[in-house]
């Protein structure tokens, strides 16, 4: 019995080896040329970082991560691990973790995640907090505020300092077209509401320092929940 003979070596076999080693050294340069300018990359093997990307000095990028398009990313900030981040400009000292942000704008002091998705469009202001589980689109937060869990906030404009509860949904969408939620500075949102838009919280649909509950929202009588008033209450 003839032994089988092993077929010789073929320089096509090796290309998509050959090109996967080139794909790896130029990713682990990109990664060494930003560690080279102040960048703490943790794990370079599982870290993607694209041409065209910036980030500042003293900023720390986790595992798991990739950042691509235009993206600006300031220093002093913690990106990941398991962030996915294109096309957005980030300001310094923000945290983004085990979230997707694209096409968005994100200010100073920003904590976002984790499993939130900031959509395009989107413009954060300093000092925001967006929590677990929340998806932001074509809106604009105002400083200061909260939006802590589980809810869904679109083609909305949210003022300072304003807490929205875990559940809350801006309805924005009538089956023809999107429609706007407005909410201005100070408003305290509670649990499970549903805006549906078009509505303004405060000057028009509910009235400066009102506090409404119900379906359809009546006014309480209550004082005013305002997250000011909350943060005085508490010292």
């Amino acid at each position: 019995m003839t032994a089988a003979r092993s077929r010789p070596p073929n320089r096509d076999d090796a290309s998509p080896l050959v090109t996967l080693r080139a794909q790896l050294e130029q990713r682990l340069e990109e990664c060494a040329r930003h560690m080279e300018a102040g960048v703490n990359i943790m794990d370079p093997a599982t870290t993607y970082i694209g041409l065209g990307v910036r980030i500042g000095p003293g900023t720390t990028v986790y595992p798991n991560t990739t950042i691509t398009g235009e993206t600006d990313i300031g220093p002093d900030c913690h990106i990941g691990p398991n962030s996915i981040i294109s096309d957005s400009r980030i300001a310094a000292e923000c945290q983004v973790l085990a979230s997707v942000i694209e096409g968005a704008v994100i200010e100073d002091g920003v904590d976002i995640g984790p499993f939130s998705h900031i959509r395009p469009g989107t413009h954060v202001e300093s000092g925001v907090h967006i929590g677990n589980f929340v998806e932001i689109k074509a809106s604009r937060l105002g400083a200061g505020t909260k939006v802590g869990h589980f809810s869904y906030v679109g083609d909305a404009r949210i003022g300072r300092d304003v807490n929205v509860g875990a559940g809350t949904v801006t309805c924005n969408y009538d089956g023809a077209k999107k429609n706007r939620t407005v909410i201005e500075e100070g408003a305290f949102i509670g649990s499970d509401t549903m805006l549906v838009a078009p509505v303004t919280v405060g000057k028009r649909a509910v009235p400066d320092g009102a506090t409404v509950a119900g379906v359809p929202a009546r006014p309480t009588g209550k004082p005013p929940r305002t997250a000011q008033a909350r943060k005085n209450k508490n010292g």
